[in-house]
């Protein structure tokens, strides 16, 4: 269900709707996701679907739902698309986003016939409009685990038991492994699991201090490939922009470089970002180094340039 949470303990990872930019007109955004080696990585995704739904299973009872407060420690708060983002990020998969419209745009689509476990499932119960209002996850043997409204919380559902799941149901999408590392992983993999790594680790402010992790947003991008043996040469953000090769936003990999401004059509970036596959960018600034997804108003209106430095 859509949401606007007040609470002031959202996590990092939470998608940008809180800075105000509604997200109903969305501009979807081609870009290529890792390649994947699906024998190597059939194994790590099947551990992955068995760990996100441990946890999902494990915050039955200690969990009420709400689409105005997001509350990640015991008594938890969530709506339905948090709760997910929540037991995916708890299991080192980053959703960049609470939104479901989003979440929907992500990974790839999968016939209802052919779910996996780890899935995400989008239903859509409203007569306007054509974002969906629920998302829950597959289990197996056609259940679904998901916060389902105030009355129930967390359940487990099968798919058969009411007339909503198959009356509402829009799609399905697999976002695994797209949002893992390939199998093995490449040099783009490596900078975005540093860059992850580093979450709620780093301070940032107006010094470059590696071994007290203290950075400038340049600083900290500058670290991250530098510690992948890219050395980038400069924490100037216009001399930053200048690297590598220009790349478009349907060609983007795992770690280009995203430039954005803050006033639309200036030719001066404001913002760095570090592409992290499938549409999430990794944004170093002052509150943090934060995740976000490109589908979002402001980064489609503020997006400059992209420059692949490796």
């Amino acid at each position: 269900m859509k949401k606007r949470f007040v609470a002031t303990t959202l996590s990092v990872v939470i998608g940008l709707s809180t800075l105000g930019v509604a997200p109903a007109a969305i501009h979807p955004i081609k870009a290529s996701a890792a390649t994947i080696n699906m024998q190597n990585n059939q194994k790590a995704v099947e551990a992955k679907a068995d760990q996100l739904i441990q946890t999902g299973k494990s915050l039955i009872g200690k969990a009420t739902y709400s689409n105005t407060v997001y509350k990640a420690t015991y008594p938890y708060k969530f709506s339905c698309a948090s709760f997910l983002m929540y037991i995916f990020e708890k299991n080192g998969v980053d959703l960049g986003t609470y939104n479901e419209d989003y979440m929907m745009q992500q990974g790839t689509a999968v016939a209802r016939n052919q779910l996996q476990k780890g899935d995400l499932l989008f239903f859509r119960s409203k007569t306007t409009g054509t974002d969906p209002d629920h998302v829950a996850m597959y289990i197996g043997d056609n259940k679904v685990i998901h916060m389902a409204d105030s009355k129930q919380n967390i359940v487990i559902s099968d798919l058969n038991s009411k007339p909503y799941y198959t009356d509402n149901y829009v799609t399905a999408r697999r976002v695994l492994p797209t949002l893992l590392p390939s199998n093995p992983a490449t040099k783009g993999d490596n900078v975005v699991t540093k860059a992850y790594s580093l979450v709620n680790k780093v301070k940032m402010g107006s010094v470059n201090n590696a071994s007290s992790l203290n950075f400038t947003a340049t600083g900290f991008v500058d670290y991250v490939y530098k510690s992948n043996g890219v050395n980038l040469g400069t924490t100037n953000l216009k001399d930053l922009m200048n690297k590598g090769t220009t790349v478009s936003r349907a060609n983007l990999k795992k770690g280009d470089l995203i430039f954005f401004n803050s006033v639309k059509g200036s030719k001066t970036p404001s913002m760095v970002a570090i592409y992290a596959g499938d549409y999430r960018i990794i944004i170093p600034n002052s509150s943090g180094v934060l995740s976000r997804v490109l589908f979002v108003d402001y980064y489609n209106q503020h997006y400059m340039t992209a420059k692949r430095v490796f």
